[in-house]
């Protein structure tokens, strides 16, 4: 996976990762066994010595209750942010991409994003959000597969769905065109605990 100059670097991101896991009061095997990823990756991650999968960052960030966006980016004040293009956290794998379009905001789990998905490009399938967590896609252009709990639906360009979070969900392009969709991920509020925590890993990387 590769990342724009707006995304973290490995360390900040291990970092993040490991102050989520420890507000959790978590061990490394119980974020592994949590989140489907091999303990040896998961320790890897923190370390920063590697950078995650789209696939595998998401899957560790649903394990610990919280967004891509919270992992990948500090928390704003709460005030009005403008992210132009070059601020924005990119996600890049060889045929897709994923860019993340909102602020991390204080006490809320809510991610904006645009995702870029090349002809024949799989996303993978991403695990059950919690309780209580909703979802939404609207495709602008090109043909999205989208499968809940492996019932498939296809949206064309103009198509939109909700869905609620807490099932299973992926994301394929089965047409000869690009497609490119938005999706809103909204978790509900976030334990002010977890946030302190990543917030205070970020205040110590600071000058």
């Amino acid at each position: 996976m590769s990342t724009s100059s707006a995304a973290v670097d490995p360390a900040v991101l291990g970092s993040r990762i490991r102050a989520l896991r420890s507000a959790a009061g978590w061990s490394v095997e119980k974020l592994a066994a949590a989140s489907g990823v091999s303990r040896s990756m998961v320790s890897e991650v923190e370390r920063g010595g590697r950078v995650p999968t789209i696939l595998t960052l998401d899957r560790l960030a649903t394990a610990l209750g919280t967004s891509v966006a919270r992992v990948l980016s500090p928390e704003d004040d709460g005030g009005v942010r403008l992210l132009r293009r070059g601020e924005q956290s990119v996600l890049r794998e060889r045929s897709w991409e994923r860019r993340v379009l909102s602020p991390v905001l204080p006490g809320v789990e809510f991610e904006f994003m645009r995702t870029v998905l090349a002809p024949g490009a799989d996303a993978g399938t991403y695990a059950p959000h919690g309780a209580g967590s909703r979802e939404y896609v609207a495709v602008e252009s090109g043909e999205l597969t989208l499968a809940l709990d492996g019932d498939r639906r296809v949206l064309g360009a103009g198509d939109s769905i909700y869905f609620p979070g807490a099932c299973s969900h992926s994301f394929r392009n089965a047409g000869k065109e690009p497609c490119v969709y938005y999706l809103v991920m909204d978790l509900g509020s976030h334990s002010g605990e977890t946030a302190d925590a990543v917030r205070h890993t970020d205040q110590e990387g600071k000058p």
